[in-house]
């Protein structure tokens, strides 16, 4: 959370995150075309999107929000054509691309450059500010395809084109194309369909319950009952193609399904093994999913033999925790990493090579009641445990080494989730019985705060983040299911009901 936003970019925040993003759109010929001719981009800035291309009123680019005197850089290498005075913005600058595109900025308190300047991608072109026709400080930025064309296009297929996918961390080097980070999973679990609308599944004692988003970033449709495995752990992760798929486990069966089409339909479940504790899944490099799930006699895994398609058998992963509670991350270079906790033993694997074979298991730390596993901005993995005496921290110091095991205080045996802010900072959430909780980074790759109240208790937690960068958190208790999303930088919601109805009963 960005602490110490002003009054002004408060109340511009708040008003403007309830626009919805529209829905993803097909690569159009023009778009292939620049990829093809080719530029990396960079982050323009970080913040919320919070007016996005077209809508209603017909917005000619998306707007960025954030404090006064954010950072703002050049989408990618290109001349400076336009720097100044602008009607409507107050202040402008153009930049013209290699391959033809315009991009513009609009709004920014000042101007690093001018008319002639050759820039370069990820370079500090402004600072944001709320010139002209605004209602608080953000970037407007527009994208044209030549220089006489009077509308813009839609900037996020245009930044995702070419590596960016908002919203996003700034940085001074283009970026590569985003990895596909695994969903937490849990009791309840939730992940973006390709339109980016929400999906939300929760396991109850009459099995698996689902409810979606009914528009991105917005409300949410009615429980649908979909049966499955009763009180089951759940895991969800997307295919090459952007279908999701869903993964439930208890202790008689394993089963799965999965959507028919990106942000489709779904098909019924199907058998996909014989009963165990957890499940995680995660995606390799080249698209294909890949599940790990935890029983009596250690942790077994099952991958895609190809993108989108079949699977292999269920194969033995040379032990690992019984019974264990089981997460993924994925390192900097594209490699799984399956971390696995029991009450007496912590053990971690990790593939040896981008999509290929494992390493053997590793001691990671002492046994505990839960875990969660996120990536810092600059993708070292960090790890997060509780137990009798509260909640304990391991991070990366590099690809290879670990830190020692680090107290963070925090309730004692919670379940534990985790996501990242906006701008790329971690931020765990933690429930017992008694009490949820929260902590954040206080910058890129730092420290944290101090645990904050985040609710009374409950049995079961997970975060997942909207389509304009917000996070969204989901509660469970024997009383159904809750959740509670930001409605700014530092600010949060109550927590509410996800629709009408309480949802399963969850203990």
């Amino acid at each position: 959370m960005l602490h110490g936003l002003s009054g002004r970019a408060l109340r511009f925040v708040l008003a403007a995150a309830v626009t919805a993003l529209p829905a993803l759109v097909t690569t159009s010929p023009a778009a292939a075309q620049a990829r093809a001719a080719g530029f990396a981009a960079s982050c323009p800035a970080a913040g919320f999107i919070s007016d996005p291309y077209g809508g209603a009123r017909n917005h000619d680019g998306i707007d960025i929000a954030n404090d006064y005197d954010t950072p703002i850089y050049a989408v990618g290498d290109g001349e400076v054509i336009n720097s100044g005075p602008a009607q409507g913005y107050g202040q402008w600058i153009r930049i013209l691309h290699p391959d033809g595109t315009v991009t513009e900025y609009g709004h920014m308190r000042q101007r690093d450059v001018a008319v002639g300047d050759r820039v370069t991608a990820g370079q500090r072109i402004a600072l944001m500010g709320a010139e002209g026709e605004a209602s608080g400080p953000h970037l407007h930025l527009r994208v044209r395809r030549d220089t006489s064309m009077n509308r813009g296009i839609d900037p996020i297929p245009y930044l995702e084109e070419r590596g960016v996918s908002m919203p996003c961390t700034p940085g001074r080097r283009p970026a590569p194309a985003p990895l596909v980070y695994p969903v937490e999973p849990g009791r309840v679990v939730s992940a973006r369909s390709a339109d980016g609308r929400l999906e939300i599944f929760a396991a109850g004692a009459d099995g698996v319950h689902h409810a979606w988003q009914t528009q991105v970033n917005g409300s949410w449709s009615e429980w649908e009952r979909l049966g499955g495995p009763g009180n089951a752990q759940l895991a969800i992760a997307p295919n090459a193609d952007g279908r999701l798929e869903a993964f439930a486990v208890n202790g008689d069966t394993v089963q799965h399904r999965y959507q028919l089409s990106p942000s489709g339909a779904w098909s019924n479940w199907e058998e996909f093994g014989t009963g165990g504790s957890t499940v995680a899944a995660g995606v390799n490099a080249d698209g294909r999913i890949e599940v790990f799930a935890s029983g009596p006699n250690g942790v077994f895994h099952r991958y895609q033999t190809a993108p989108n398609s079949g699977w292999s058998g269920w194969e033995p992963t040379g032990g690992g925790p019984a019974a264990g509670r089981v997460k993924m991350e994925k390192a900097p270079d594209g490699r799984l990493e399956v971390f696995v906790l029991n009450g007496s033993v912590f053990q971690h694997q990790y593939q040896t090579a981008v999509n290929g074979g494992w390493s053997q298991w590793e001691d990671f730390g002492g046994g505990g009641h839960d875990l969660t596993v996120d990536h810092n901005a600059d993708g070292r993995l960090e790890v997060f445990a509780s137990g009798p005496v509260g909640v304990f921290h391991r991070y990366q110091t590099n690809p290879t080494s670990w830190s020692e095991w680090e107290p963070t205080r925090g309730p004692a045996d919670s379940r534990l989730t985790s996501d990242r802010t906006a701008d790329g900072r971690v931020e765990v959430f933690a429930i017992n019985g008694d009490t949820a909780a929260h902590i954040w980074q206080k910058g890129l790759n730092a420290a944290y705060s101090d645990w904050d109240g985040f609710g009374a208790g409950g049995s079961g937690i997970t975060a997942a983040t909207n389509a304009d960068g917000r996070i969204e958190v989901f509660g469970t208790s024997r009383d159904g299911v809750i959740h509670k999303w930001q409605t700014g930088f530092s600010t949060w919601s109550q927590w509410a009901r996800v629709n009408s109805t309480s949802g399963p009963p969850i203990t």
